[in-house]
């Protein structure tokens, strides 16, 4: 049932937006392909990206507020669970969108992995898989632009994915949470600071690495948009702040 699903909604889908895709742009160029279909998936995505980096910015702005709630009611389980909600619930804030946003993206990076997976650097596409309004590509290149190599390994792109997301992340995080060491909450807050921020590019970038040039310039390409769309909301937020 699940796998039904997967292949129904994710993974062929995909496979026949790339065929498509390489069927009509310049050379059969797989990297430029993947750059469309990755911002076509941002695109998608948008609304659910939107939200998340809304609710992180809502949450920094409130994080005074629970930091005091927390040290009010620390021997009250129940009614520090009412008041945060209640707070969130003031402020508009969905606490799970950026959890959901993260989560969604899982079964879409596995469905590009199975696409590049399944078929090799050959790129031979399954006309069984492939929609009846879909041709098969009748070329394929895996040089993007005539310069990267996406067949194998890119170290390149790899170094490039985790700096991206080094600041993709320093957008969504710009400023460290300080531990008192009073509060369990403040140091797990602190040391995720730190892990998001300087050991998960680090981790992103060797898995890039480790899988294939396809998927870390899919990384790149995200990473890129990411931070563009940071900049639009920070812009947004700001002239929201001034209009108020």
């Amino acid at each position: 049932m699940i796998a039904a699903s997967f292949n129904a909604y994710i993974y062929h889908p995909m496979y026949n937006a790339l065929a498509f895709l390489i069927s009509v742009v310049p050379g059969g160029d797989v990297g430029l392909a993947v750059i469309i279909l990755t911002v076509l998936v941002r695109i998608i995505l948008f609304p659910l990206a939107f939200s998340a980096s809304r609710t992180q910015r809502a949450m920094r702005a409130v994080d005074p507020e629970l930091k005091a709630l927390r040290e009010k009611l620390k021997d009250n389980k129940e009614a520090l669970a009412r008041e945060t909600m209640a707070l969130f619930k003031k402020n508009k804030i969905n606490p799970f969108a950026s959890i959901f946003f993260i989560v969604v993206q899982i079964p879409i990076i596995i469905g590009l992995y199975w696409v590049f997976s399944a078929e090799g650097a050959s790129l031979v596409f399954d006309p069984a898989i492939l929609y009846s309004f879909v041709e098969v590509p009748s070329a394929a290149s895996l040089m993007l632009f005539g310069v990267f190599d996406l067949s194998g390994k890119s170290i390149v792109l790899s170094v490039l994915v985790a700096v991206t997301q080094y600041f993709y992340a320093s957008l969504l995080m710009p400023i460290a949470p300080v531990s008192t060491g009073k509060s369990f909450q403040d140091d797990l807050s602190k040391s995720m600071h730190i892990q998001m921020r300087y050991v998960f590019p680090l981790i992103l970038g060797v898995i890039a690495y480790a899988i294939s040039g396809v998927i870390a310039l899919y990384f790149l390409v995200a990473n890129i948009f990411g931070i563009l769309q940071e900049l639009v909301v920070k812009r947004l937020h700001d002239k929201q702040g001034v209009s108020r």
